[in-house]
């Protein structure tokens, strides 16, 4: 098993400047910071993923924060996406503290890493086709080095499973053609590993009730139990 190629994968995705959109905006960003963050340094850089080299349960995302990721250089951790996400994860058993605050704040992930098709934070939480794209070969390269261990996958939104097929499809999977749907609760089975969709944790979805932290664990939970994860609930 090959846990020593992510560190450096992680340093590597931190050091990219592939497309200049996303460069200048997450600099810009940066730069000017919100008012709430004035005294932070912004990490201002792509944020690779989070979690143990070993991981058996993998979730993937969308993309960084403006004001999240892009400034605490983490995934999903300083927004109210990942309050939520984080949250649900301490719920089941899966994390070790229910907040993610910043990236020296203790938060360990039991069995389970984080991780996004976009590690640069995009303007308008929009990336463009070239850019998911042109970010692909690390999720491709993430999941060569995570798959001796990895039995389970939990994709936030129809952008991340759009985005994952293809990723999964040149890291040596058999997709089928057509293309799994996208759907909440969809589940499929891909060569040894238990494929999940799920609403992403965006505030749109949980503030309207389209996501609610019910729905979430629930996922989370049989996503675990797929990947021979011990968790917690019913």
């Amino acid at each position: 098993m090959d846990t020593g190629g992510l560190p450096l994968l992680d340093q590597r995705i931190a050091d990219c400047r592939a497309c200049p959109r996303l460069v200048s905006w997450r600099e810009e960003v940066a730069r000017a910071k919100r008012a709430a963050y004035a005294d932070w340094t912004y990490w201002g850089r792509p944020v690779p993923g989070f979690g143990p080299a070993d991981a058996r349960l993998l979730i993937v995302g969308l993309a960084p924060a403006a004001h999240g990721g892009n400034r605490t250089g983490r995934m999903f951790t300083g927004d109210r996406s990942g309050d939520v996400l984080y949250k649900a994860l301490y719920d089941v058993g899966l994390a070790s503290r229910p907040i993610a605050e910043h990236a020296h704040d203790g938060l360990e992930l039991y069995g389970v890493r984080v991780t996004s098709p976009v590690h640069c934070a995009p303007p308008a939480n929009k990336p463009t086709p070239q850019e998911r794209d042109t970010c692909r070969p690390w999720l491709v390269q993430e999941l060569r080095l995570l798959r001796p261990t990895l039995r389970a996958v939990v994709v936030l939104g129809a952008f991340g499973w759009q985005a994952a097929l293809p990723a999964f499809a040149e890291a040596g999977w058999s997709v089928p053609r057509p293309r799994p749907a996208f759907g909440h609760g969809a589940r499929f089975h891909l060569d040894g590993l238990e494929l999940f969709g799920c609403f992403h944790v965006s505030q749109r979805n949980t503030f309207t009730g389209r996501l609610t932290p019910a729905m979430l664990r629930d996922v989370l939970r049989t996503a675990a139990r797929a990947a021979e994860l011990p968790a917690e609930g019913g």
